[in-house]
């Protein structure tokens, strides 16, 4: 169809024609995805060639440095180190000074 065509066309004749082409599209693309679908299960069914193996647990992570200003704040040393720790690096700190004393805290307390 030329563009003469479309513009000649009657609003009953567009309509019937957009109903026409939205039905082929609309079973044209379950079609590909049907396609799709089963080549992602063929896939999956073949990736590896062997059983996907949950991770590890890994025990939890200890804080090795406290923040003096303000105790609740910890970091185990792994990651990006949090803003109060850079700030106390800033200030002329050394790691070594924020280091939780390990020995203290797994002392049996006495009570007396």
């Amino acid at each position: 169809m030329n563009n003469d065509d479309w513009t000649s066309a009657s609003t009953v004749e567009l309509w019937r024609l957009y109903d026409e082409v939205t039905a082929v599209l609309g079973r044209r693309m379950t079609a590909e995805k049907d396609k799709l679908e089963e080549r992602l299960r063929r896939l999956e069914g073949t990736a590896g060639g062997h059983e996907q193996h949950a991770r590890r647990p890994y025990p939890p992570v200890l804080p090795k440095y406290r923040n003096p200003k303000n105790p609740s704040e910890t970091w185990s040393g792994r990651g990006k180190q949090p803003r109060w720790l850079k700030a106390q690096l800033r200030a002329g700190k050394k790691l070594n000074d924020l280091l939780i004393d390990r020995q203290s805290a797994l002392r049996p307390r006495r009570t007396g």
